[in-house]
């Protein structure tokens, strides 16, 4: 796999599951619609896929170790990832009542999670379970942290 493509991959990939589960176990906390929700999946898919993308962009040209095209390609992959992957967590939504939408989604993601950590440490020749449990506890925190601060705003502005 070429460096731009891993790169878009695993930022894209990683980033869209962390960014768009906290996001949304934070707004099912806070009020519990299915509008928003839906609505800071599209915003999380859009928005934050440029804005991760532009950041990919810059660090790989403050690097000074990679041609333009690879920088552009870093670029593009890293917003079709993160884009493509925020978006497979409208479906659950869509589908399903939004309690049964939501760990659905949470699964989901920390499996797609879990198997892409498990393949990126046998790729670099370290211990897979280790990789894995620490990317999962990370995004567990994140899960955990938003689920609280919805709670919270929901507690404190109802």
């Amino acid at each position: 796999m070429n460096h731009s493509l891993k790169t878009g991959l695993s930022f894209g990939l990683t980033s869209g599951i962390i960014t768009t589960l906290g996001l949304m176990v934070g707004l099912y906390s806070g009020t519990n619609s299915q509008l928003a929700v839906i609505g800071g999946i599209l915003t999380i898919a859009i928005a934050d896929a440029c804005s991760d993308a532009f950041g990919i962009h810059i660090s790989e040209e403050s690097e000074n170790n990679h041609h333009e095209r690879e920088i552009w390609a870093s670029t593009i992959y890293t917003f079709l990832f993160k884009f493509l992957f925020a978006l497979t967590f409208v479906v659950p939504i869509l589908l399903f009542q939004l309690t049964t939408a939501i760990i659905i989604s949470v699964v989901w993601g920390l499996s797609m999670l879990c198997i892409f950590s498990y393949f990126l440490s046998r790729g670099q020749k370290t211990n897979p379970w280790k990789v894995v449990l620490e990317h999962l506890a990370i995004a567990l925190l994140v899960i955990t942290l938003t689920h609280f601060v919805g709670e919270w705003i929901k507690a404190t502005f109802s």
